[in-house]
């Protein structure tokens, strides 16, 4: 996922938002929290379903969300590693490769066994903690590396989540996805719903602008995303515009047109 880290913050929407004014245009459906921290935790009021970093709540912080309605979602990354993520040391024989734009984050071989015990540790602890479901990032390591042994690996990963019987939404993921669910003979019962960022936008980071996404990318992601809930998946869109975007309107009809949740941010850090 295109995100900043906890250092800058991060406050995502994952919902119709006016950019503009940073207020909801039609409701409180899902809002993704990321950077919002405990001491924060008023800003996540009023809404449905929210998408937080758990690993930073406590059960009690969590429950409270819920007293109010919310059904609380946690973060996870199964694809990569943050160096400042609790653990990072013991999992560092896992690495791959640097992952561009985010200089603190790196692949890693989802195959190994240790990094299949980090993740589902980590689970534990998570669902422990009596969240709702997880939000699943960085399944993208099965495009960069597109072996069996990587695809297996992510397979292994959800097969230790069924345990907690709870919805899983995959962040990005579309290569993975497609095999594991769209074109499978028997589609992974696991995965409940998928995000997709830059439909219709993206992000050009080496001049720190927000730019449109090219036709043959943005057409690719709506067919994808056709085919998600033709196989009855939950889909989410995440897209960068600035506040004058002519592209904001055509990314709202064509999520109400679908029955498509959205988020849409107006600055590359979202902040």
């Amino acid at each position: 996922m295109r995100k900043i880290r906890l250092s800058l913050l991060i406050a995502l929407l994952l919902c119709s938002t006016c950019v503009a004014c940073s207020k909801p245009v039609h409701d409180h459906s899902y809002g993704v929290f990321l950077g919002v921290n405990p001491e924060e935790i008023g800003k996540l009021a009023g809404y449905q379903t929210v998408v937080i970093d758990a690993q930073y709540y406590t059960q009690e912080e969590i429950a409270q969300l819920q007293q109010n309605g919310t059904s609380v979602y946690t973060y996870l990354n199964i694809g990569s590693i943050e160096t400042f993520r609790d653990g990072y040391d013991s999992v560092q024989d896992c690495i791959l490769s640097p992952y561009d734009n985010w200089p603190d984050e790196f692949w890693v071989d989802v195959s190994r066994p240790e990094w299949q015990t980090f993740v589902s540790n980590e689970a534990k602890s998570l669902a422990e903690k009596g969240v709702d479901g997880f939000f699943l990032d960085n399944a993208d390591v099965y495009y960069l590396y597109p072996t069996s042994a990587i695809f297996d690996g992510l397979k292994a990963i959800l097969q230790a989540l069924a345990q907690y019987e709870k919805p899983v939404l995959i962040n990005g993921g579309d290569v993975f996805v497609t095999k594991a669910v769209l074109d499978a003979d028997k589609p992974n019962p696991v995965i409940t719903g998928v995000n997709q960022e830059c439909v219709f936008t993206n992000i050009d980071f080496d001049r720190g602008k927000l730019i449109r996404q090219d036709a043959e990318n943005s057409e690719y992601y709506q067919d994808y995303l056709a085919r998600c809930k033709s196989a009855g998946l939950d889909v989410y869109l995440t897209e960068y515009a600035s506040s004058t975007s002519a592209l904001i309107r055509t990314i709202e009809d064509y999520c109400r047109e679908e029955g498509f949740s959205y988020y849409i941010s107006h600055s590359i850090n979202l902040d």
